[in-house]
């Protein structure tokens, strides 16, 4: 099956221009990792599920937030920020199909930034802004309270994630958590940083990607009250001692 084939037995459909994107994007993410190590992953079968196709599913977590097909949300401006973007994963690929997004691309690692500002100049895309930052100090200066939209991919556990995420939201924004199959023992440590950051459980939503063995979940979160401002800690704190009590 082909990307396009795959990606609309999940209800994602792809123009030929966005094909071409992501044909573009895989060429260039191989080009580079002969040079750095971004991605174990080579095979280009591998790379559209595991890679692309996977970081799309982030799109079926949307109906479940207000009802809307994915198709009136693609239509909108909101704001997002993928927090450890790493080679551009999950956020280049939605931005691809979403051209209307604003995105910040958030990571630490110098190469990596650099990889993913040639991937937006190279495929010309708009609206993308690169940062190279850790997100506890992103989340208590210029990305504090500034996203409607967040998602997270393969970063760290649950509480961990919450304190990186939650802050750089606004009230009434949604943080979107990539999972394995069954989140519930993160889920079940994480009630005390949802309540200390200002994050209420909305959803646990099970997804196939087409390819991929291995299960998926997406934690949808709301963000329904402010973060106090010691939140985020200094950096590396959210990690060493995650909120659990």
């Amino acid at each position: 099956m082909t990307l396009q084939n795959r990606a609309h037995a999940m209800g994602i459909e792809l123009n030929d221009a966005q094909v071409a994107a992501f044909g573009r994007f895989q060429a260039e993410l191989l080009d580079w990792n002969q040079r750095m190590n971004l991605t174990s992953i080579t095979d280009p079968a591998e790379i559209e599920s595991k890679h692309f196709l996977d970081s799309l599913s982030c799109l079926l977590a949307l109906p479940r937030i207000d009802g809307q097909p994915i198709a009136a949300w693609l239509a909108t401006s909101p704001k997002a920020v993928d927090i450890g973007a790493g080679a551009g994963l999950p956020g280049l690929a939605l931005k691809i199909v979403w051209p209307r997004l604003r995105l910040t691309l958030l990571e630490s690692t110098g190469k990596k930034c650099r990889f993913m500002q040639h991937v937006v100049d190279t495929l010309g895309l708009t609206g993308v802004t690169v940062v190279q930052a850790r997100a506890e100090d992103f989340g208590q200066h210029a990305g504090r309270i500034a996203f409607d939209l967040a998602w997270a991919r393969a970063v760290s556990r649950l509480p961990t994630l919450l304190e990186y995420g939650l802050p750089l939201l606004k009230q009434g924004g949604w943080f979107v958590i990539q999972k394995g199959r069954e989140p519930q023992e993160e889920l079940a440590s994480s009630g005390a940083a949802m309540q200390t950051l200002g994050g209420r459980m909305h959803a646990v939503l099970p997804v196939a990607v087409p390819g991929l063995e291995a299960e998926r979940s997406l934690v949808v979160v709301a963000k329904v009250a402010q973060t106090p401002a010691a939140y985020p800690r200094r950096a590396g704190a959210p990690e060493r001692q995650p909120i659990l009590a």
